[in-house]
């Protein structure tokens, strides 16, 4: 079917799926035609979850403390190795030995970070496409060198990440135009907002100094006298702490970010931050560490592992046909998934920035308005969150792969372990760059949702190939639905 054909008229294409009621429970209009938010007092939500974070904070900063100061410049200055009697031994080494490898990882993954925003603004397409096709072949390359240096479990696993890679690419490589447009208007509002960018930097250098106590505590883990199993496994806890922490700031920036891009759309859709109430930055700022700090730090936990597993379940069901065994397998994990995102998705950090919601109400108002409105069928077919997570993991493997170099020169036997450690320190610095598109690229959807004349009195273009792409895939899934129901 033609694209002529397939285009609809703003009057008709959303006259079933306004968002109605719930719009006007939320909003209402003034005078002049124009919607304005409704300012409520809110409320703190989540608040246990914000005093685990806090508390497991306190309790770790303790703990990378005493692991750090045990090897630094003395060999067991805290006597602490009495205890690891019990691990087979290793050679012993001092954590000024490592840390200044974390040091340079952070200096090396900042500097990716900020480079990687300046040329998303200025060779957006060029910078995506790097993105969606170098990793595979980097990926490929780290799983050589894995297996030439012996590494064979590292080598497999890189190789499998390879293939994962190359394969999703393949499945969604006929969804990447509507992603790079959608991207380049996402990053049109956010170089709209200098503000919100200095916002996301300031929260890079918090970042980085929490890394310099985290990364103290893990040089003394990797020079403790521990065999490798007591090492890794400590290192596991290390990184899963950092993961939590990295997705926190990440999710409080998104948070922050999806408040003014919304505030610049209700407001006419003028993406210069004078066009704003002045107080809209800090009104954001302060909600995002204070009574929606608990939601995010709830969120935070499970958000990004189910979304990275519904982006390979959508990927693989959508090329599995002759196999009916398999698709009946790959159909129950997809709708066991599905249920989860339902109450665990990143739209709920806009319906949090906007509403002041708990995390889990957020998640189910912002699903159930998709679903009501159709607009859930351009999510599902949008990659942008993946095209990001792809750079993400890219300004890892570089940190990791530098860092890695050099300490194969000066410590072989540590090399995996230092790398891989490193590699996680990359990807939370250039994920914190990257957060701030996808907030963008997320209160867009959710203002779609909302009330589509929002992004229409933005960018007119903009909305007419939403529209048209929108229209396509409802037509699509009805015609899907009526091969399944005549097959039946």
């Amino acid at each position: 079917m033609s694209d002529s054909t397939n285009s609809v008229s703003p009057s008709s294409d959303y006259a079933s799926i306004s968002s109605g009621d719930q719009s006007l429970q939320r909003s209402r209009r003034s005078g002049d035609g124009n919607r304005a938010i409704v300012r409520e007092s809110r409320h703190w939500h989540d608040v246990f979850w914000s005093a685990i974070f806090v508390i497991h904070m306190i309790c770790l900063g303790f703990v990378l403390a005493v692991l750090g100061l045990n090897r630094f410049r003395i060999s067991d200055r805290l006597n602490i190795d009495r205890y690891t009697q019990g691990f087979l031994e290793n050679h012993k080494g001092l954590t000024e030995d490592y840390w200044p490898l974390y040091a340079v990882a952070g200096g090396i993954g900042v500097f990716i970070s900020w480079v990687w925003s300046l040329l998303l603004g200025s060779y957006a397409n060029e910078m995506m496409k790097v993105s969606v096709h170098i990793l595979t072949t980097y990926l490929a390359v780290v799983s050589v060198l894995c297996f030439w240096c012996r590494q064979f479990f590292w080598g497999g696993a890189f190789a499998v990440g390879a293939l994962l890679q190359f394969l999703y690419v393949i499945s969604v490589i006929d969804r990447l135009p509507f992603t790079m447009l959608v991207l380049r208007k996402a990053l049109k509002l956010v170089w709209g907002l200098p503000k919100v960018i200095m916002v996301a930097h300031a929260f890079t250098v918090v970042m980085l100094l929490w890394m310099s106590l985290w990364s103290f505590g893990a040089a003394g883990v990797v020079a403790s006298s521990m065999g490798d199993e007591g090492r890794w496994w400590l290192l596991v806890v290390l990184s899963v702490s950092l993961f939590w922490t990295g997705a926190v700031l990440c999710n409080t920036v998104h948070v922050i970010v999806s408040g003014m891009v919304f505030h610049v759309l209700f407001h006419c859709g003028q993406e210069e931050s004078s066009s704003l109430p002045p107080s809209s930055l800090i009104d954001s700022l302060r909600y995002a560490v204070t009574t929606s700090f608990g939601s995010i730090c709830y969120g935070s936990l499970f958000t990004a592992a189910i979304r990275t597993l519904r982006w390979e379940i959508r990927g693989f069901r959508s090329k599995i046909c002759g196999n009916e065994c398999l698709l009946c397998c790959v159909d129950f994990l997809f709708h066991l998934v599905e249920t989860l995102v339902r109450f665990f998705n990143k739209y709920a950090y806009v319906q949090i920035a906007v509403y002041g919601k708990g995390f889990n109400k957020s998640a189910r108002d912002a699903w159930e308005l998709f679903q009501s409105t159709g607009v859930e069928a351009l999510v599902a077919y949008d990659c942008s969150g993946a095209v990001l997570l792809m750079g993400t993991i890219f300004g890892g493997l570089i940190t990791g792969s530098c860092i890695g170099i050099w300490a194969w020169i000066k410590y072989s036997d540590r090399v995996i372990m230092v790398a891989s450690t490193a590699m996680l320190m990359g990807m939370v610095l250039v994920g914190l760059g990257m957060v701030v598109v996808e907030s963008a690229v997320t209160s867009i959807y959710i203002c779609f949702a909302e009330d589509p004349l929002l992004i229409q009195r933005w960018d007119a273009d903009f909305y007419t190939e939403m529209s048209e792409v929108l229209h396509r895939r409802l037509q699509h899934r009805s015609s899907r639905a009526r091969e399944v129901s005549t097959t039946a």
